[in-house]
């Protein structure tokens, strides 16, 4: 008999029912240090006490209007993240995918709206992610996200991420847009070279296209930058952002500059719940946060710091572990034994990380994680590797 929740995820045998900074609890007590967060989503850890107040104070007066008004909250956070980007203009999403979705959409929509409809075709990467939705899964191009969901979307050319050649092989009279994760999350934590981000500007503005970023997963702080491109020093036309900035509540968001969101005019995409009170309310006061220069000085610190010890922790276990890899707070340890080998010792330990491609467990703690919870998460993960040391020696 199916499930009364639709199986379609294989679930930790773990069911939390608190949360406290970077710390999950189990309703029998059981705590268990949290280097997931949410897959990049707590950004502030659990029940942060400034976003509860701030949520609680908004669900005293006002959760949903819908769009057929104007939403304060939702001027407020445009306005913030117009002032600390790139972007002109900000349409308000409820996740990744439909931030995604937007995307697509506006950048079909700018050459429609300068006459040429035939621009529509996006370049994508290989082993990239960008949502669960029909034109989403079309833009990884996957075979694991397509398989069985019938036909595939067109207007979508895969190259390697990373060749520039390649990219550059794939322009055509078609080519609207280039669409890249500055670092491939779920593809397993590879962050793109400053040379590659710079050369797809460069054809980009060779060429008229438009140059579409996802961070929904390496955003907000996470680099040690408020978005991963700016160390790169590029720019996109459309930004794609989800997942931190509403620090475990659902939003998203797609932002652009005025030339890029040119065609996005009345009646051209819509959202029921996109950017309502409660949603916008909790973000704006995490934009707050997080584009502090301080708070982002502390994430480059504790970075660093994690970096060090995770790669003496690298060192220490050839058996286990192969290398790793990342920015900022958002690291990758490749595994020499599957992934999940170690994700599954992690728990033994009470301690979460998340699998990932490439045979990476993918390190993406609060940003705000304690110099305690810091050394407390490297030495349960330091007795995972050793209890799968001890299996394969048992094993051979």
């Amino acid at each position: 008999m199916i499930p009364a929740v639709l199986p379609t995820y294989a679930r930790a045998p773990m069911s939390f029912v608190k949360g406290e900074g970077s710390w999950l609890i189990e309703a029998d007590g059981s705590r268990y240090l949290d280097l997931g967060a949410g897959i990049a989503v707590n950004v502030l850890g659990h029940a942060h006490p400034q976003l509860v107040e701030v949520l609680k104070a908004q669900a005293e007066n006002l959760w949903h209007t819908s769009n057929l008004y104007n939403i304060p909250n939702q001027q407020v956070l445009a306005d913030k993240l117009v002032a600390a980007t790139f972007a002109d203009t900000v349409f308000f999403t409820n996740s990744g995918a439909e931030a995604m979705e937007c995307a697509i959409k506006m950048a079909r929509k700018y050459f429609s709206h300068h006459d040429q409809p035939e621009r529509s075709n996006i370049i994508a990467f290989r082993d990239a992610f960008h949502g669960r939705t029909l034109g989403t899964i079309a833009a990884a191009g996957g075979e694991k996200l397509l398989k069985g969901f019938g036909p595939q979307l067109p207007g979508f050319t895969h190259v390697p991420f990373g060749d520039l050649a390649a990219t550059k092989a794939a322009i055509d009279e078609h080519t609207a847009a280039i669409l890249i994760e500055p670092v491939q999350g779920e593809g397993g934590i590879v962050p793109a070279e400053d040379a590659f981000l710079k050369g797809l500007r460069a054809l980009c503005d060779e060429h008229g296209l438009l140059l579409i970023m996802d961070e929904i997963q390496c955003g907000m702080g996470r680099s040690g930058r408020l978005f991963a491109h700016e160390w790169s020093g590029v720019t996109p036309d459309i930004m794609a952002v989800a997942k931190g900035i509403g620090g475990g509540f659902p939003l998203g968001a797609c932002l652009a500059t005025e030339r890029a969101a040119a065609g996005m005019i009345a009646g051209t995409h819509g959202s029921t719940y996109g950017g309502n009170p409660l949603a916008t309310a909790v973000g704006a006061a995490v934009v707050d946060i997080v584009a502090d220069p301080a708070f982002l000085d502390g994430v480059c610190r504790r970075a660093g710091a994690l970096r060090q010890k995770l790669e003496g922790l690298v060192a220490a276990h050839p058996q286990v572990f192969d290398s790793m890899r990342g920015v900022g707070l958002m690291l990758g340890i490749v595994c020499k034994v599957p992934n999940t080998d170690v994700v599954k010792a992690g728990y033994a330990e009470k301690l979460l990380t998340v699998p990932g491609g490439q045979n990476v467990i993918r390190i993406l703690p609060p940003l705000n994680l304690s110099d305690d919870d810091m050394a407390e998460a490297l030495a349960r993960l330091d007795r995972a590797a050793i209890a799968v040391e001890d299996a394969i020696e048992a094993a051979t």
